[in-house]
This record gives structure tokens, sequence and C-alpha cells, in this order.
């Protein structure tokens, strides 16, 4: 055998050989269906060999742990040395009841936090703005200034968590408020560790909870990426996101591509800001959604690490080893859970867990059985909490780093899941790149394909959906549900008046302004989002200013 070939041309010519005689006697025995698919309905064959992979160089497409390409991980030891980080995605109706939530979480063995806002907040509105009527706290909590964040993470010392903001539009707001809430608690910004989301692409890719333009947006982004840089060295100043690309409908592969293409576009504004790659792409990190088919996502995860490696070295000349890590934190996947039977969910979130694991992720949130139905009681996030523990604790897969690697199928699966992400650069690049392909609409097209297509394979049965389309029942939900306080929109809004009563409101009109001029030219905005917040400018004050100068985005309707 070669030294370090995969195997000689003799031994796979043989392999070969033999695999079609056995595909031959195979294919005369019975077998359930015709043809079989992962969730991304790719086909998936029979039996894999070393013929599936001969192209394979282990150095160069696997190399070890720790080390470029990073296929099997960025870090040498993986969960010998560290667990990925338990952070369950929380937030509903006020801080008080919110702040409550995390307390009960750290109680029970969580080890980061991960805050949900509601829907008025991820859009840049006070709660008392009238298109914020009927949406308090309803997918997340309420923030309308800086007084809600002071409440939010009372009792709680921001120098011994992260905290991870799901936050995109008015992420620098956010971001702000929870630095100057820091500050108040005597905790310098040097020493905040966390991530915000700050993914703006992917908003109009899918999610649709924009507020500005992209090309303003995106020089927010450059701010937070210039600001983090200098100030916050610790903090993660954007999380790639393909989770809401995937719940859209979109497949595994194209919730890569698409992740992935807009991590190289923030990467270009970063360097056309002036920043050095090297400066900023440390800590820039993902965040991807984990779905029901185990290897499919395992393969997709081990493919991210390889291609970002290679295109931060190879495009954009990173010369530090962190700048090529693809560090990610993974969430269950939330399009998977179903309304009945909702028990069944606590099967998937683990299946999705176990893979997330085995995919090398750096944190890890998984979805609680009730969320199909409703925000998650305290029993149902203990038990998605759990899930986690005894992955971690009594499963066996911390025990050795990427013990999949190797795997026929799975080393076949991550070339074949890389190879349909680069058809999808080469597609988006004839487009003009991200942005002029999010204004052509063709994000939103190939997503609204695959999600057409998914449905007609589970109403037509060639996808099965436990408890769906099989195995259904008529017996009714008995789980508990969260209750939240009836009172709670009004103690916030009195909460928000008494802060517009009693600030500095000359102050706060003279920061309002500076804002505003800033915006109108070229000065970096974040300085001003700070001093505004300082004064208890309130989120939708803030965000009007830049509603003013950039105009909102208005999405262009698919046919």
């Amino acid at each position: 055998m070669k030294r370090g070939a995969w195997l000689d041309q003799e031994k796979i010519g043989g392999i070969e050989q033999r695999d079609a005689e056995w595909e031959r006697q195979a294919s005369e025995s019975p077998q359930r269906k015709n043809h079989f698919i992962t969730t991304s309905s790719m086909p998936v064959e029979c039996l894999y060999t070393p013929s599936h992979i001969a192209e394979l160089d282990y150095l160069k497409d696997l190399g070890f742990p720790g080390e470029y390409p990073f296929t099997r991980g960025v870090h040498h030891t993986g969960y010998r040395g560290r667990l990925w980080t338990m952070r369950m995605f929380s937030g509903y109706g006020t801080a008080e009841e919110t702040n409550a939530r995390f307390k009960y979480l750290l109680a029970h063995g969580e080890t980061g936090l991960s805050v949900a806002f509601d829907y008025p907040t991820l859009i840049g509105y006070d709660t008392d703005h009238p298109l914020a009527r009927g949406e308090f706290g309803k997918c997340g909590v309420a923030v309308s200034s800086l007084r809600d964040m002071e409440i939010l993470f009372d009792g709680i010392p921001l120098d011994g968590v992260t905290t991870s903001m799901t936050i995109n539009g008015p992420a620098a707001a956010i971001w702000a408020m929870y630095i100057v809430a820091a500050e108040k608690q005597g905790i310098p910004m040097a020493k905040l560790g966390g991530t915000i989301q700050n993914d703006i692409l992917k908003e109009y890719i899918a999610q649709a909870s924009y507020i500005f333009p992209p090309r303003p947006s995106l020089r927010l982004v450059a701010d937070t990426f210039e600001f983090g840089s200098k100030y916050l060295p610790l903090w993660n100043t954007i999380s790639i996101s393909g989770y809401h690309i995937r719940e859209a409908g979109a497949t595994a592969q194209q919730e890569l591509a698409f992740t992935l293409a807009d991590g190289f576009t923030y990467v270009q504004a970063g360097i056309e800001r002036g920043l050095k790659v090297d400066e900023f792409a440390p800590r820039l990190s993902f965040f991807f959604n984990c779905h029901n088919d185990f290897f499919e996502e395992i393969a997709k995860f081990r493919a991210a690490r390889r291609i970002w490696a290679r295109e931060m070295r190879e495009r954009f000349g990173a010369n530090k080893e962190r700048s090529r890590w693809l560090r990610f934190h993974t969430q269950t996947a939330g399009c998977s859970l179903t309304a009945c039977q909702p028990e069944n969910n606590i099967i998937r979130t683990t299946i999705q867990a176990l893979a997330a694991a085995l995919g090398g992720t750096q944190s890890l949130h998984t979805n609680s059985m009730d969320e199909a139905l409703t925000l998650p009681s305290e029993k149902a996030v203990r038990i998605a909490l759990r899930t986690q523990q005894i992955i971690a604790h009594e499963s066996g897969v911390t025990n050795s780093v990427d013990p999949l690697g190797g795997s026929f199928m799975v080393e076949a699966l991550t070339n074949q899941t890389e190879q349909a992400a680069y058809q999808y650069f080469t597609k988006i690049s004839s487009l003009g790149g991200v942005i002029p392909a999010i204004e052509q609409g063709f994000f939103q097209k190939e997503i609204a394909h695959s999600a057409y297509r998914y449905q007609q394979e589970v109403e037509s049965k060639e996808r099965v959906i436990v408890g769906v389309n099989e195995y259904t029942s008529d017996e009714p939900i008995d789980i508990p549900k969260l209750t939240m306080d009836q009172e709670g929109e009004r103690r916030h809004l009195e909460r928000l008046n008494r802060v517009r009563r009693e600030r500095d409101n000359r102050a706060v009109a003279q920061k309002l302004r500076e804002l505003h001029s800033a915006a109108q030219g070229d000065k970096k905005l974040m300085p001003c989002i700070l001093e505004a917040v300082r004064e208890y400018a309130t989120l939708g004050e803030i965000c009007d200013v830049l509603r003013e100068v950039f105009g909102e985005y208005r999405e262009l309707v698919i046919i």
C-alpha cells in the first residue's frame, strides 16, 4: 500500500469488481422500497465500500482533529478535553419571567445562556408601537430599553457565563444594551463572552425579520466586527446561521451552501472595511440546524469545516489557525417537531442531538417536546437538557474524537455534500454574489421548491412521519403547558413609560441626533449607539433614527 494513499488502485479495482457482484446478488433479495433517500432527497446506496471514497487523500481531506482542514474537528482532543456548551434557547413574556427561567436552567446544569426575543424586539419596535400590538412576549422576551436588559440578567454575573442572543436587524442596539448592563454590574466589556447572531443576510433569504436594506445592514455588521475586534476579544460578533434557512424548507446541502456563501460575504465586507482578516475572522461563528437524517447531518458538519478552512486559507489568505476554524452552535430541528403525539419529539431530538455531538458541535440546544404546541414548560425543557447530559455522560460517544471518521458512508456523504455546496457557490457567483441573488429571489425559489418536494413526499407517504401520516392515534394530548403572567405586558409598559419620564430626555435627543448624523455619513455607528443606550434611549427610538436614514427593506414577491 502506497504511503498516504487510501487504497492502491489494484485493491480498489478488486473491491469495485466484488462490489458489483454483491450488488447483483443483493438485487435479487426483496427491499422495502424501490429507492432510498435522505431527508434532503439525496439517494442512499445499499452498501458503501472503499470504492466510494477511492479518491480520498487522508492527510489532505481528513487529517487529524485540531489540524487543517479540520474535517475531524477544530480541537485536538474533542470532547475528551471539554464538552460542548449546553445552551438552551429561552425567552418569553417579561424580563422577570425569562430571568427566572435562566436561573432555573443554570441550576439544572446549563452551561451557557441563549436569549429568544419577541417579534417586536426582533424588528426594532418598542412594545407600545401600534405594529407590536398582540405580539408581546409570545416568541421570546420583550426588551424595549436598557432597563429591561438590566432585569433580564439581574443576579446573573455576566463575566461568569457566555450569552448568545438571537437578534439580527437591531443586533447592534441589543448588544449595546447587554454591554451597558454588564458595565452597571461592574464588568468591563473586555471580559464579556458570548455571541450576537447578527446575520442579516439569512433574514432576506428565509426568516424575514429584517429592518433595513441589505447594504446599510452590512455596514452595521461590519461596524460590530470592528468594534468587537478592538474592545470585546472574547465575543463572537456574528453567528452565521443556516438554522432558519433549513427551517424554511431547505435541504441539508442548501443550508450548508447558502450559509457558507453568506459567511464569505461577511468576510469580504470586513476586508472592504479595511480590517485584516486575521483581526476579525477568529470571532466568526456559525449556527446550524440538525435534522433527523443521522448520517446526512454528520456529513454536513464535517463538510462545513473542510470548506470553510480551505476558503479562508486560499481565498481570503487567513494565516491564523483560528481564522480557519468553523466553530458552530447547533439547534435540533424545530420543523421536525409534531403536534401529534408530542412525546415522540423527545426521540427525534435525541437522534438529532447525538448527530450534532458526533458532528463535533461546540454548543447545542435541544428542542422541547411541546414546542409544536406552545413555549416550553419547565418539565419539557428539563427533559431536553437532560437529553444532552445523558448523551454527554452515559452514551460513550464523547470518549473518542470523531469516532465516525473513516466510515465509508460518512466520508462518501461528506464528499457529496461538499460537491453540492460548490455547485451552489458557482450558481451564486454567476448571479453576481449573495446580495444580487437575494434581490433576484434565487434563494427563496430554491428553498420553496425543496419545501414543496418534501411535502409531496410526506403526503404521498413516500416519507413516513411517525404519528402524522403513519402510526397515528386519537388519544388526547396530555402534557403540561407553560402559562405566562397575564399582567406582564401592563407591567412592562409601565416600566417603559417610567424610563421615558425619568431619564434625561435632552441628553437622549442629543445622542439620537449624533447617531442620525453618523448614519448619514460614514462614521462608525456602534459608539453612537452605545452612548444613546447609556442615556436609556429605547430600542424603537434608535431603530427609528436608522430607518429614517437607511429606509426599510421590501421583499421581492416570488411567484
